[in-house]
């Protein structure tokens, strides 16, 4: 491997019918990192980068596109349209978690069963911020963080954009674990339409184990938190949160 990805060692991992492939880098506690559309860019790999260098085994799956290619609306449109007609992503129908969840959940036990410790941690971002949220079904995530969750798609109807990509039987666990003490941080920004009212739906699931971190948008195309539209702030309240759980 070549270019921002050259310190990471790939790897591919089967589970729940699926395989894809999987960059690993670092020591420490495991997190889990599930990148956004277009898939994992440079500014993705660098964020990625970042949470290795403040002390955590680093898993990042490649879910759709070309690992380490630039960003570009040309292949932002390419990798929306893979996401679309893929059978692993729930993007349409209304409380379904996306059949990739399994596989997520699988790497996250794996991982958790090789390094030990309390837990792992969950980033999702975009189309996958709300899985980190399905993955603590499995009791290794302990440090869910979703990053302006965007499925299903919140553009058609009200009730699309408020739903949290979950299954009842899956909701119930998520509440369950909630009320235990697991908490969720989320972030987004306030005029982020993708997001839809989910944070309303994660404050009625979750309660007050839901740490909302809501940025004032400065344009109405502020989505990436953590990477296109970088907010350091955020960024260093995902790093402390991670240490606080799993540490």
């Amino acid at each position: 491997m070549t270019g921002v990805l050259i310190d990471w060692t790939q790897s591919s991992f089967t589970a729940a019918g699926f395989t894809r492939e999987v960059f690993r880098r670092g020591s420490g506690p495991g997190v889990i990192v599930v990148h956004e559309l277009p898939g994992i860019t440079p500014k993705v790999a660098a964020f990625a980068d970042e949470v290795v260098d403040a002390g955590f085994t680093v898993l990042m799956p490649s879910l759709v596109g070309t690992p380490g290619r630039e960003y570009s609306n040309g292949y932002l449109a390419k990798s929306a349209l893979r996401l679309c007609i893929a059978s692993e992503f729930t993007h349409w129908a209304l409380n379904q978690t996306s059949p990739i969840i399994g596989w997520l959940r699988a790497l996250a036990h794996d991982l958790h069963t090789e390094l030990g410790g309390p837990g792992v941690g969950a980033i999702g971002m975009c189309f996958s911020g709300g899985f980190a949220l399905a993955m603590m079904v499995d009791d290794a995530v302990v440090a869910p963080v979703l990053s302006q969750p965007s499925l299903p798609l919140s553009a058609f109807g009200a009730a699309r954009a408020a739903d949290l990509n979950l299954s009842p039987a899956d909701a119930l666990v998520v509440a369950r674990r909630a009320a235990e003490g697991c908490q969720v941080l989320g972030l987004r920004f306030t005029e982020d339409k993708l997001v839809g009212t989910r944070f309303d739906s994660l404050r009625e699931l979750l309660g007050d184990s839901f740490l909302a971190v809501e940025i004032p948008s400065n344009a109405k195309s502020d989505h990436s938190v953590l990477t296109e539209q970088r907010h350091e702030p955020s960024v260093q309240r995902v790093l402390q949160f991670l240490h606080a759980k799993l540490a």
